[in-house]
């Protein structure tokens, strides 16, 4: 059995729980099957993050915070609009092809405790960026452009970047995504819609990501 010190045990157990649900998806997720990949003892994982829902939140916080320093990085010196929200698309999609069991997790905010303050920490630094993104777009394209509701939608918009074993497709569509989406924000919304337009029935999306 591993012997591990006591601050480098939650990270063997997150990574352990990264591989299993990169494999088996978070319905194959248990903490004694966590527990056995890393070694230890079947108590081990819930005496460091309490139960199922904390071993996962723990998780999803540092692909937060993955995330976070991926998209802040890529985004660093760059001034125009349209290659920043390209370029903060594919530190997206890295990362997913790089953390999927993370990504998993980060997506599912039913299984997460959702206002863990590590969690929300982490989220809010990935968000800050994506806003960033968002306020340039406005200051350089459309000054009337709503940043909390653009920014909610870039969200949704990249999360259907999906990686495929294609990477030069990966990468053609990340440039697609972001122009259509600046081009999109840039244009503002229809206001000469005829007053008998139907309302459309939706379902509003999360903030931040």
């Amino acid at each position: 059995m591993p012997t591990y010190h006591h601050g480098h045990l939650p990270d063997a157990l997150r990574s352990a729980t990264a591989e299993l649900i990169a494999e088996k998806g978070t319905s194959g997720f248990s903490l004694r099957e966590v527990a056995r990949r890393a070694g230890v003892s079947h108590a081990a994982p819930a005496h460091h993050f309490g139960d199922a829902e904390g071993m996962l939140t723990s998780l999803a916080a540092e692909g937060f915070s993955m995330l976070a320093d991926a998209m802040a990085a890529a985004v660093d010196g760059i001034d125009d609009a349209t290659e920043r929200l390209k370029r903060v698309g594919a530190a997206y999609r890295r990362t997913a092809e790089r953390h999927p069991g993370h990504l998993a997790v980060m997506t599912q905010t039913d299984l997460l405790r959702v206002d863990d303050s590590a969690l929300v920490e982490q989220q809010g630094r990935a968000d800050a960026t994506m806003r960033r993104v968002v306020t340039m777009i406005r200051d350089q394209r459309n000054p009337n452009l709503d940043i909390d509701s653009a920014t909610t939608f870039c969200w949704v918009a990249i999360r259907g970047l999906t990686p495929s074993s294609d990477i030069e497709r990966n990468n053609d569509l990340v440039d697609v995504y972001a122009s259509f989406i600046v081009d999109g924000l840039a244009a503002g919304p229809d206001t000469a819609q005829p007053d008998t337009a139907q309302p459309v029935s939706y379902v509003e999306p999360p903030s931040g990501p």
